[in-house]
């Protein structure tokens, strides 16, 4: 099934998705020039309620998310959808409300719930057969929608095995997925391996301060890598300049001296597109 997505990576060879977890994050990626974004998990877990990635993010809260952010940028919006929050059928409620909401595609992860980071210790995994369930259940679900659907698997960490991992991503390619993920590879020769043994489209996750090494655009390209997301840079940055200025406020009692940090206001509204509903209102005031 052709999907727009696909077709991105058809043309351009690579899909580079940031990472992104509420509607301005997403117009800066948009603005900034991705062809997609990626709403991570992780992100939306830590940015709307302050709590790490092990599972406390609820269907109900991610669908949400998607809602908010779909609508904010021009351009596909792939959704982590975690397990799928439960059984096949539970995946099924996830794909269909995902397609309503406006996203191009998702990632599902084989992962027992509740789930944890792809590179945190501690993960389990369901029986291969469950998550092929819910992979062919996802594909139904979308019918004819354009939506992509990755499927992800946990093993190299869960279960120490990257044959496992290999093997498992070619049994959900069988069950109907779009592209293939296998998290938290340990070393350049295992993403080698992932690329010698998989059937392309296949996922690289580039998370700063994670298990797997961070490689350049052209060198997951060069391995054969045709989506590579970079789903936390995004928030690690944003956190970063607000402890930053909000620990100055706090010792200086004034942000006078580190205005050369934030952006402008007038640069703001630009970001928000201030003008058009500027227009708007014009338009129809009586």
């Amino acid at each position: 099934m052709e999907t727009s997505l696909g077709r991105i990576i058809a043309e351009k060879g690579m899909l580079l998705a940031p990472g992104v977890y509420d509607a301005l994050s997403a117009r800066l990626a948009r603005q900034a020039g991705f062809e997609s974004v990626f709403v991570s998990g992780y992100s939306v877990a830590a940015s709307q309620l302050g709590v790490p990635d092990i599972g406390l993010l609820t269907q109900t809260e991610v669908i949400d998310a998607a809602r908010r952010i779909c609508p904010a940028v021009d351009c596909p919006v792939i959704i982590d959808a975690d397990t799928g929050y439960g059984s096949a059928v539970n995946v099924v409620r996830t794909v269909k409300e995902l397609v309503a909401a406006g996203a191009k595609g998702c990632f599902l992860e084989d992962q027992v719930w509740p789930k944890r980071c792809g590179h945190m210790q501690g993960k389990r995994v369901v029986p291969r057969e469950e998550h092929a369930a819910r992979i062919r259940a996802a594909v139904e679900a979308r019918g004819s929608a354009d939506f992509f659907i990755v499927a992800r698997t946990d093993a190299r960490e869960a279960t120490g095995s990257l044959d496992d991992a290999i093997a498992r991503a070619q049994a959900y390619k069988e069950a109907g997925a779009d592209g293939l993920f296998v998290e938290a590879p340990r070393s350049r020769e295992e993403l080698e391996r992932i690329s010698r043994e998989l059937e392309p489209p296949y996922v690289a996750n580039m998370l700063e301060g994670g298990v797997t090494p961070l490689l350049t655009r052209e060198d997951l390209a060069s391995l054969g890598f045709r989506i590579a997301v970079f789903p936390l840079s995004g928030l690690f940055a944003a956190a970063r300049a607000m402890k930053d200025v909000f620990e100055h406020l706090r010792a200086k009692g004034t942000t006078r001296d580190v205005v050369d940090r934030l952006l402008t206001f007038h640069d703001f509204h630009r970001i928000v597109d201030l003008p058009s509903y500027r227009a708007l209102d014009d338009k129809y005031r009586t």
